[in-house]
């Protein structure tokens, strides 16, 4: 469950799934019983917030006014940000992203690259945010439920 919550800033870690990952073997256990239909809908809430994880940096640089190139830029920077052993890679990726594939698209006007890059990184953000709300509900669930069932425990 920290794994969780902590995947929700590291890259490497897809939280919500973890967390989800979490909450499956506390279900495994003797001492709570298992609903398929919470473990279900919590399922396809962390593959939701999976996927849409990989858009909302690129929503962000549309929204500031990126073209489709900042958005391809940013989905690239993503993936390499991903990959590199560099801290905040994903961050860095995103912005650096945007703003090449801005530049790229038009080479004269930098402050524009500069606003949709940071819609990038704004989007990025709020992504991040999501996930971490996600890993904190997710570990309410769980520590509500051991506690619900604590004399099975002990």
């Amino acid at each position: 469950m920290i794994l969780g919550i902590i995947g929700a800033f590291l890259p490497v870690l897809p939280g919500p799934l973890t967390g989800w990952i979490g909450l499956l073997l506390l279900s495994f256990t003797s001492a709570v019983p298992k609903d398929w239909t919470f473990l279900g809908i919590t399922l396809a809430v962390a593959i939701f917030v999976w996927i849409i994880d990989y858009f909302i940096p690129a929503m962000g640089t549309k929204r500031f006014g990126g073209s489709k190139y900042g958005v391809y830029g940013t989905m690239i920077g993503l993936i390499i940000g991903l990959l590199s052993p560099i801290p905040f890679g994903m961050f860095i990726g995103a912005f650096a992203g945007a703003f090449i594939g801005e530049v790229a698209f038009d080479k004269k006007d930098s402050d524009k690259a500069l606003k949709a890059s940071f819609g990038s990184l704004l989007g990025f953000l709020v992504s991040a945010s999501i996930k971490f709300g996600v890993g904190l509900v997710y570990f309410w669930f769980f520590i509500s439920s051991a506690w619900e069932h604590k004399s099975a425990f002990f």
